[in-house]
């Protein structure tokens, strides 16, 4: 049924260019792990390649938080930041969260309401306007939440890098407390406290932490301090764990590694998100008939490109918005909003994308180390994605700048910067600005953000090009299709599709298992919805299975599929349960296909 990868997964000779590999796997390891717990050989191949052990093995298929949440106190200034929060509920202070405009920042924003409102205090969420304001705190919005009253901000998915905001509110004498996961600099901003994973006086043992994380260690943190000033003495105490859905939406979808602590606040969270006790994510899921029980994809692909959406090209404060709010009508009216939003937000993707495609291949030096393309008239909301389909078209790092002519015929550009492994893009981005490049910027390893002046433009390629080209040289830019064994096609089996899923949540760190199947004959083939392939695939021993390559109707791989009736393929892909009208059985999505010598 199932084989070691055979030397065919390890030649570039895929209609995609792409070359398989065969996933490295200790295999008297992968024989332990299959047979000590009685799952099929292949199921152990796909846990000894993820660096599983045979003493990690059951904590790895049951992630709990009992044994992997770390005492918040760990973390600097954690205990001074729950203090002053605790304290602000205490005293009935006027407070206010400012979260970042993304999946990340609207997660956090709303668990720190839903704990506010949980233990009777009133929480304001302020997300600033993406083409307004831009990324994170500013002065003019801080100083305007302290005319009206607010007597303690808190940032969720942002801070680490506004400096100038957090001396402004400083002078004012407006407290802030910065949550956040970005990477930082030897100098801090002036902050009460500053709770950061990524703090240069961390130790790096929860750097893979999203915001969201950060946001619900903090709410651990501040409950604990509540509860030892007796504040639960007459009241009943939260329960934490019931906004581990939105902690598991914000995780997954910033895309930070699904292992140890991530991958059990994902897991236990996707328990929580199938009991729909959130009326936005309900809704949300009700208007996009999402009726199985959510899984990571759903969480990554489906809910959560919707809750970006406003702050894309809407209104930013839709997202934290539609996941903190309690009235079933209202969630379902934001969810209808966040999906016309997200129709126009791939319009205009799609817009952004064709010209930044056209402007790179007319670079003379479009195979340099770093894809770095500016337009005028592109929209702010949408380079982030774009900036990822440029990583993943061209296997390097990219970004991708929106220039913007002021009044004064200043151009402005603010850009999305998207890495691949092994280059810390963040890094260059925060050294640039150190070096006066930038008017300002900030990230992490994989991802960053930044405002340019027009006139700095050329500089600035150079500048990161050089700082980037020592990792982008050791880095893997041969674009390259992880697998992690070869199966016949009678071998997809609804039984094997259910023990993979053991092993999720599925994502960065622990990819869901790619296999090869092998000498697979297209005996059907046709077009479905706008570009996607839909085919019906054979084995030797006539077994089928349904497939399909989403948007693959103009590229080699569709063009192959829907010519090749009756061509022996071997054919990559992950497996999906596939549920219709009642029955089950199991459909493969396509990755890219590869000639058989069969054929």
């Amino acid at each position: 049924m199932t084989d070691t990868p055979p030397a065919f997964l390890n030649v570039a000779n895929s209609l995609s260019g792409k070359r398989w590999q065969a996933r490295p796997c200790d295999e008297r390891l992968a024989w332990a792990l299959a047979q000590g717990r009685g799952l099929p050989e292949i199921v152990g191949r796909v846990l000894a390649a993820r660096g599983v052990t045979e003493d990690a093995c059951d904590a790895f298929l049951n992630p709990t938080l009992k044994a992997l949440l770390p005492d918040p106190s760990r973390f600097k200034d954690m205990d001074t930041a729950a203090s002053r929060i605790a304290r602000a509920i205490q005293d009935g202070e006027p407070v206010a969260v400012f979260g970042d405009y993304d999946v990340d920042g609207a997660t956090s924003s709303a668990v720190l309401r839903r704990f506010f409102r949980a233990v009777g205090a009133d929480l304001r969420i302020y997300v600033p306007d993406r083409i307004k304001e831009g990324y994170g705190p500013n002065a003019p919005a801080l100083l305007r939440l302290k005319a009206e009253g607010v007597r303690l901000v808190v940032t969720v998915d942002c801070g680490v890098s506004a400096f100038a905001a957090l001396e402004a509110a400083a002078d004012a004498g407006l407290e802030v407390v910065v949550l956040d996961h970005h990477a930082a600099e030897p100098r801090l901003p002036p902050a009460v406290a500053l709770v950061n994973p990524n703090r240069l006086d961390e130790d790096g043992a929860y750097r893979t932490l999203c915001a969201a994380g950060v946001t619900f260690l903090t709410v651990v943190a501040v409950n604990r301090a509540l509860r030892n000033a007796g504040f639960y003495k007459d009241r009943p105490e939260p329960n934490l764990m019931d906004w581990l859905d939105l902690v598991a939406l914000g995780t997954v979808c910033d895309v930070v590694p699904l292992t140890g602590l991530n991958r059990a606040l994902v897991a236990q969270g996707l328990k929580v998100m199938a009991r729909r006790s959130n009326p936005g994510l309900a809704a949300l899921a009700d208007v996009v008939a999402l009726k199985e029980k959510p899984d990571a994809y759903h969480v990554g692909y489906v809910l959560g490109p919707r809750v970006n959406a406003g702050g894309r090209v809407g209104a930013s404060d839709l997202g934290a918005r539609l996941l903190s709010t309690d009235d079933p009508i209202e969630a379902m009216d934001l969810a209808q909003k966040l999906e016309a939003h997200n129709a126009e937000r791939r319009a205009v993707e799609q817009g952004v994308l064709d010209d930044a495609l056209a402007r790179v291949q007319e670079q003379a030096d479009r195979e340099a180390e770093l894809v770095f393309v500016a337009g005028e008239g592109w929209h702010p909301g949408v380079i982030g994605i774009v900036a990822s389909r440029l990583k993943e078209r061209y296997s390097r790092p990219a970004c991708v700048i929106a220039l913007e002519q002021g009044a004064d015929g200043t151009v402005i550009g603010k850009a999305s910067g998207r890495s691949v492994r092994g280059v810390d893009l963040g890094a260059a981005v925060i050294a640039a600005r150190q070096e006066g490049l930038l008017l300002a910027g900030g990230g992490h390893r994989m991802a960053a953000g930044f405002t340019v002046a027009g006139d700095k433009l050329e500089a600035l390629r150079a500048f990161l090009t050089g700082r980037i080209a020592e990792q982008v040289a050791a880095a893997p830019l041969v674009p390259t299709l992880e697998l992690d064994g070869a199966l016949a096609v009678g071998a997809a089996t609804p039984a094997l599709v259910d023990t993979l899923n053991k092993l999720g949540p599925f994502g960065t760190g622990n990819a869901e298992p790619r296999f090869a199947l092998t000498d697979a004959r297209v005996v059907r083939a046709d077009v479905v919805g706008a570009n996607h392939v839909r085919c019906i695939l054979q084995g030797n021993d006539g077994s089928r299975l349904k497939a399909i390559a989403f948007r693959a109707l103009d590229s080699e791989l569709g063009k192959a599929l829907l010519m090749g009736r009756g061509t022996p393929f071997h054919i990559a892909g992950v497996l999906r349960i596939d549920r219709w009208n009642g029955s089950e059985g199991v459909q493969l999505l396509i990755d890219d296909a590869a000639p058989s010598q069969a054929a």
